[in-house]
């Protein structure tokens, strides 16, 4: 995804500019006609940019936590009978001490009493709201049950902030202990080390092995750290490139679904978003060619992402998505026969649903199994290397004291 500056007339008459994400200009262009809008310029951002939100520019970005609070909000007071533009004006009182999001509800209000859609104020916000987003507010808009598709949607937002926090909390404890247990052995090997180098040198005896081996690289630690500094920024500087390259991060991709463990997590967490995502967009009336396209969007493996649109491809020929599914294997058997069971019941949205909800847990069994094996490798291997050192440095003191006497 790229960011476009964009320039449009909306069906008022009015130009709207902004920033919004898209994979190419093309698709920004089809986007903004879908929604009513006439392009008069599309071009890449080029200004200087900060984590992705050009400097000098009032780019909106609202945390997940943030999103979910707005539209479980809008929809209990939309349930209660309250119109779109009271709503909204109660919303506004109630985020006043959240600058940014009081400003964006103003501006949506602004554009609701001004005669839009609430889904045409939202993707007016330079990006704020996904296109998944979107097209459940225009299903729901459409149907005239907005109520309803806020609930589901607040609902959904819930979920998948739910599940990212249990990746992010599960690898805390890991990470920590990965830094505690480098940032020990590079202290023991750069301060405690050489406190027993003079005493070796003033022995003006030959060291044993190991401890020469301990010593060379608390030495060369003290005089050389810059080049692991630089070589992390190295590795970091390539990994960044080629992850942001589409061709080389699909071949990453691969290689991450591939990895013993890694990759089972990563499968589960994505077979959970996109059953969980086409499931939400099926059950709200949208149509499956367009629900795949925008699951495709959501997807940030690019591996699974080119194999959902293989399968799109296949469906406008005809085919079953559960076929296409199978074709590529792309989702685990056990989903793919539910899907299928789904299709072949006429229950598909109920069935991705109940498949998305199985692959939580499945996720959390994964994580719990990666920390199982994680943590005790990195605690017996920094012990192996503490005790190492040790040993090493009583085999000289022991070597020096025998030659004492």
């Amino acid at each position: 995804m790229s960011l476009f500056a964009y320039k449009a007339v909306s069906s008022n008459g009015e130009i709207e500019e902004g920033f919004r994400d898209a994979p190419d200009d093309r698709t920004l262009i089809a986007d903004l006609q879908s929604e009513g809008y006439i392009p008069i310029q599309v071009s890449p951002s080029r200004g200087r940019t900060f984590l992705g939100i050009p400097l000098g520019t009032k780019q909106l970005r609202l945390s997940q936590k943030d999103l979910a609070l707005f539209t479980g909000e809008l929809a209990t007071l939309l349930d209660s009978g309250l119109p779109l533009d009271r709503s909204l004006t109660v919303l506004m009182e109630v985020a006043s001490d959240n600058e940014k999001l009081n400003s964006m509800i103003g501006r949506i209000l602004e554009k609701v009493k001004g005669g839009s859609t609430l889904a045409d104020a939202l993707a007016n916000q330079g990006g704020v709201f996904s296109k998944f987003y979107l097209n459940m507010i225009r299903a729901g808009e459409a149907g005239g049950s907005l109520g309803t598709v806020l609930v589901r949607l607040s609902e959904y937002l819930e979920r998948s902030r739910e599940l990212k926090d249990t990746v992010s909390t599960a690898l805390i404890y890991p990470t920590i202990l990965l830094i505690m247990s480098l940032a020990s052995l590079f202290v023991m090997l750069t301060f405690v080390v050489p406190q027993f180098t003079e005493m070796f040198e003033s022995a003006g005896q030959a060291l044993p092995v190991s401890t020469q081996i301990v010593v060379g690289l608390a030495e060369w630690l003290r005089a050389y750290w810059w080049i692991l500094a630089l070589t992390g920024i190295a590795v970091s500087s390539f990994m960044s490139i080629q992850l942001n390259d589409p061709v080389t991060r699909k071949v990453w991709d691969g290689r991450f679904l591939a990895m013993p463990v890694v990759g089972t997590i990563i499968l589960n967490m994505e077979t959970a978003n996109i059953t969980r995502t086409l499931g939400t967009l099926l059950g709200n009336g949208v149509a499956i060619l367009n629900a795949l396209g925008i699951v495709r969007e959501t997807v940030s493996n690019g591996v699974l992402a080119a194999a959902i649109e293989d399968a799109e491809e296949q469906l406008k020929q005809g085919r079953h998505m559960s076929d296409a599914l199978f074709e590529k294997a792309m989702l685990p058997k056990m989903a793919m026969q539910m899907i299928r069971m789904g299709e072949e019941t006429g229950r598909l949205e109920e069935m991705l649903l109940r498949i998305a909800g199985i692959y939580d847990k499945q996720l959390r069994v994964s994580i719990q199994r990666m920390l199982a094996l994680l943590e005790p490798v990195l605690i017996i291997s920094l012990g192996l290397m503490i005790a190492g050192i040790i040993v090493s440095i009583l085999l000289a003191i022991l070597s020096v004291n025998d030659l004492a006497f």
